[in-house]
């Protein structure tokens, strides 16, 4: 993400109405708005696999997949983030327009420059979303995956997958080896 250079504090409702009005997508944390940028094909092809075989879960059923041209909202003074994948099973977002906000489950493909805040200040926002009992960090130079999950104890657990492994996401009940994910994907040497 690349910060925007604002000499004031933007509100929220600002930041939506602003953002209808530019050519590219741009989070908003704390009153300041960040540019996105583009991705590799590797991370936008795992993004792709996720959100194709979610949806395919999905087929017929309650529970929708969205990819990264949809933000999510936090709480109502923010952040807003845009993630790779995200899923929402919640009837309060069948009629939403600008963002989700009842995710279960967030996904994010992680790049070299994006690690550290997906793992770091991103978990910490999303952690804010009630009904969120997944988050999910594909590494998008090598197979392995990430998988915090919320326990009943309200207790972030990791359970980490490697290549061979069957990845279960348990907020969709979803099975599925963590191969798909990296289909027709190639992975830097």
């Amino acid at each position: 993400m690349v910060a925007i250079s604002e000499k004031y504090y933007m509100t929220p409702q600002k930041y939506l109405e602003w953002e209808e009005d530019q050519n590219i997508k741009y989070e908003y944390v704390n009153g300041e708005v960040f540019a996105m940028t583009g991705g590799t094909i590797p991370h936008n092809a795992i993004a792709l696999n996720l959100a194709s075989s979610l949806k395919n879960h999905f087929r017929g059923g309650s529970c929708r997949a969205f990819m990264a041209d949809v933000k999510v909202r936090v709480s109502e003074k923010g952040p807003f983030h845009y993630p790779d994948v995200m899923v929402t099973c919640d009837d309060r977002d069948r009629q939403a327009i600008q963002f989700i906000q009842y995710p279960c489950l967030i996904a994010e493909v992680l790049s070299p420059g994006t690690r550290g805040f997906d793992r770091g200040d991103k978990f910490t926002h999303y952690r804010r979303i009630e009904t969120l009992r997944e988050y999910i960090l594909i590494n998008s130079r090598r197979i392995n995956v990430d998988c915090y999950r919320l326990n009943e104890r309200g207790i972030w657990e990791l359970h980490p997958y490697e290549e061979g492994e069957e990845i279960h996401f348990t907020s969709v009940d979803f099975h599925f080896p963590i191969a798909l994910l990296y289909e027709d994907v190639q992975l830097p040497n």
